[in-house]
């Protein structure tokens, strides 16, 4: 199956003539000519973006997103690409109506009109895993009906195989493939795939962010009506907004647009750094903007976590770049397992600032990023640094908040907006308020253990003498038996002594 996937994809790229991404480079012209020739009966009269966006969405939901992510990131691919790839975020062919009524009667059991009182048959949305409809309830409340596309895990699963096939011969052929740890992050994203394919999940973490940024000024999550959830099917709070990417409408509403970037990042390091629990997901197509300026978050499908260990790691990194301490930046890497422990500090914050301190004090739009990912992927691969793959999802991440924040305010100083509050939250930790913080957090913990440490320390203390009692009584035994050997020799050497005295 894997075979013919795989060569599915290779016809839909050539059906769309996508060979000449390659073949139109200078080198390549006398071979972009013979092709040409050779495939004279090819219909390639559509723009090339037009047509990486059909060969996209053709190949299925994993393409989809790999397009999506594309699209965030306009200072790599030029303006017709980008603008064609956009519209994967939420302008991809609809499933039929047919396909939306039998899924939902399915789900449910009984009759749509017995579900909802009003369903709008015509999708608002439509993306590579869901599309979503607009309906009310019958005690009026207006909703949003997310609706998973049929026939998707088959697909994706044998896309993923490929994938990890891809990942394999990588890994063996590849130098620096072990290192970067291929198939552990194609089984990363796998995995947040398949939370994508039941929407019960994807209820799941929309409420745990919802509650994380309850009543917040930043951010609007919509709430989840359990009642009318299923894997098939989430149902959630209409809310009302402007698409992000509608930059000139937002202006005209009198939004501070360079104020929204900086919120867009605060939001990004409040939900990675506060809670370890953040959007891994956003593209502009999943970003609204109500009319109080807050951000209204949609899609929930991929979310990322970290640990407290990883938090740390993180925020002592990113603190260490902003204030262009790279020797911490290196030594913060060795001490997190990043890079291996018999790395020369020196050498590996020589590498580190030969490549950040030309891009300090500059906009965004001053920044060629690719480049910069280019040069640090050289320097990781110089000093053996391992890819995380849990962190994977937030390199993602923050690429779409740079790609957005670029597409709202070029003039965004990333740096200077994110350091003030990555102080804050590492005042927070290792401070008095930290202390403070942790002591009641585990409050609870110690009201259980309290009570209990006399006979604790009683057990203890009985185990120890019970140990020592044990201790002593195996040194007796061992004192016995070679108190016995040492007898049996002796009366070995007697017993001869006295048989030679007789013979003799």
């Amino acid at each position: 199956m894997r075979l013919f996937r795989l060569l599915k994809i290779q016809y839909v790229a050539f059906q769309f003539g996508l060979d000449e991404f390659v073949l139109n480079h200078s080198r390549l012209r006398v071979l972009r000519i013979i092709v040409r020739t050779l495939t004279f009966w090819r219909k390639l009269d559509k723009p090339r973006g037009e047509r990486l966006r059909l060969a996209l969405e053709k190949l299925g939901p994993i393409f989809v997103k790999f397009g999506q992510m594309l699209s965030t990131r306009r200072d790599l691919l030029p303006h017709d690409i980008a603008d064609e790839l956009a519209k994967l975020q939420d302008q991809v062919p609809p499933f039929s109506l047919q396909l939306v009524l039998s899924t939902l009667e399915k789900e449910y059991g009984r009759k749509i009109n017995e579900v909802f009182f009003k369903f709008n048959e015509t999708p608002i949305a439509s993306a590579s895993v869901a599309q979503v409809h607009f309906a009310v309830l019958h005690d009026g409340t207006e909703v949003a009906v997310k609706i998973l596309r049929p026939n998707l895990e088959p697909i994706i699963t044998h896309d993923v195989a490929l994938m990890d096939t891809g990942a394999w011969l990588a890994e063996t052929l590849w130098s620096d493939g072990k290192r970067l740890k291929l198939r552990q992050v194609v089984s990363e994203f796998a995995r947040h795939l398949d939370d994508e394919l039941d929407l019960m999940r994807e209820a799941a973490n929309c409420s745990q962010l919802r509650r994380n940024f309850l009543n917040s000024p930043l951010l609007l999550v919509p709430e989840v009506y359990w009642d009318y959830c299923r894997n098939g099917v989430m149902v959630m709070e209409r809310v009302k907004g402007t698409p992000i990417s509608h930059v000139e409408e937002l202006t005209t509403q009198g939004v501070d647009i360079p104020q929204l970037a900086r919120v867009g990042v605060e939001i990004f390091f409040t939900q990675v750094f506060r809670d370890g629990y953040f959007h891994a997901d956003m593209h502009p197509g999943n970003i609204f903007v109500g009319q109080d300026s807050r951000y209204i978050a949609v899609d929930f499908g991929i979310m990322g976590t970290l640990s407290d260990q990883d938090k740390n790691y993180l925020a002592q990194n990113f603190l260490a770049f902003f204030r262009r301490d790279y020797g911490r930046v290196a030594q913060a890497h060795v001490e997190a397992g990043w890079a291996p422990k018999n790395t020369r500090i020196d050498d590996f914050e020589s590498a580190i600032r030969a490549v950040c301190e030309p891009i300090f004090d500059k906009p965004l739009k001053e920044i060629s990023f690719g480049r910069v990912l280019f040069q640090l992927f050289q320097a990781s691969r110089q000093f053996n640094v391992e890819i995380q793959p849990q962190l994977v999802l937030l390199q993602k991440t923050l690429l779409n908040i740079e790609g957005l924040g670029r597409d709202l305010d070029p003039n965004l100083d990333l740096w200077k907006t994110a350091k003030p509050f990555l102080e804050h939250w590492m005042a927070e930790q290792i401070g008095l308020r930290g202390l403070a913080s942790r002591i009641q957090k585990e409050a609870p913990n110690w009201a259980i253990i309290l009570p209990e440490f006399p006979r604790l320390i009683h057990q203890a203390f009985a185990e120890n003498r019970n140990h020592d009692l044990e201790k002593r009584m195996t040194d007796l035994v061992i004192e016995e038996k070679r108190q016995n050997r040492l007898l049996l020799l002796i009366a070995v050497l007697l017993a001869g002594l006295l048989a030679w005295q007789i013979l003799h």
